[in-house]
């Protein structure tokens, strides 16, 4: 049905009309953008009628519109709104960081999850690199160019080429070094690389003397952002395969995190016990 591996069942203790109203939700994507009354209660296994009053109620809330002539559902405003605020709320932040942190001991370099936001990636999390910090002030919060570095084009990559050609051709785009690619076909060039081999490589072309790899990280089929690693050009020796499999499998750990965030352990209720 969706990209995601969505497990029906409600869960001991949760209840059932929320549960199914999020299985709704988490029904849209790209690939599937809206939904009729009974296409929902013949993908889940539900009457036509709860279907239709699970849709009406979040539409009512604002996290589903419905179209007046074909009376089909897309996502609303509120769900917008949601994924703003989970973005730039430090939740963010962390969820990524044990992956980022083990990344780091795994690496000695510096790690960054980015996520798009305009015409750049914007550092949601970050861990320092054992020789030290990159630059001068917090890595969380800065925005890299869409053109430049591995971290952007291991996510630019990904996209559909039609959105890619519409965001990249038109458009200036500044040179940072003598290494920055700023010709819209040698760019995409190195774009059908990127998704060819898997990954992005990059020297010196947003920084002078600092090299990234980079891979994309998903949320299902569809590119989410993406997880690299920096450090100074020696510390590559030129080619970052020693690092790609501690790189993909910490990317994979997100994803997986991302769709399935992990719960808190269940304590014990009441009072503790106090020692007699």
């Amino acid at each position: 049905m969706t990209d995601f591996d969505l497990d029906r069942r409600t869960p001991a203790g949760a209840l059932q009309t929320v549960d199914r109203a999020l299985l709704v939700l988490l029904a849209f994507e790209r690939t599937r953008p809206d939904w009729g009354v009974t296409e929902v209660a013949e993908e889940f296994g539900w009457d036509t009628s709860v279907a239709q009053r699970l849709l009406s109620t979040l539409a009512g809330r604002g996290f589903l519109v419905s179209d007046p002539v074909t009376r089909r559902y897309r996502i609303g405003p509120a769900v917008l709104r949601l994924g703003r605020l989970w973005e730039r709320s430090g939740s963010l932040e962390l969820l990524a960081a044990p992956v980022l942190e083990e990344l780091r001991r795994a690496t000695g370099d510096t790690v960054l999850f980015c996520l798009p936001d305009s015409f750049h990636m914007r550092c949601v999390a970050a861990e320092e690199g054992e020789s030290g910090p990159l630059r001068y002030y917090p890595l969380v919060g800065e925005l890299y160019p869409a053109h430049a570095g591995a971290t952007s084009k291991s996510f630019y990559a990904y996209l559909p080429d039609d959105q890619r050609h519409r965001l990249f051709r038109g458009r200036p785009m500044a040179r940072f070094t003598d290494r920055t690619v700023t010709d819209p076909d040698l760019l995409e060039q190195e774009f059908l690389k990127v998704r060819a081999q898997g990954y992005a490589f990059t020297v010196g072309e947003y920084d002078t003397g600092v090299a990234t790899v980079a891979v994309p990280v998903f949320l299902g089929r569809e590119p989410y952002g993406s997880l690299s690693l920096g450090g100074g050009e020696d510390r590559f020796h030129g080619a970052p395969e020693d690092r790609l499999d501690a790189l993909r499998h910490a990317a994979q750990l997100l994803e997986q995190r991302l769709t399935h965030p992990p719960q808190r352990p269940k304590g014990r209720t009441g009072r503790p016990r106090t020692a007699t």
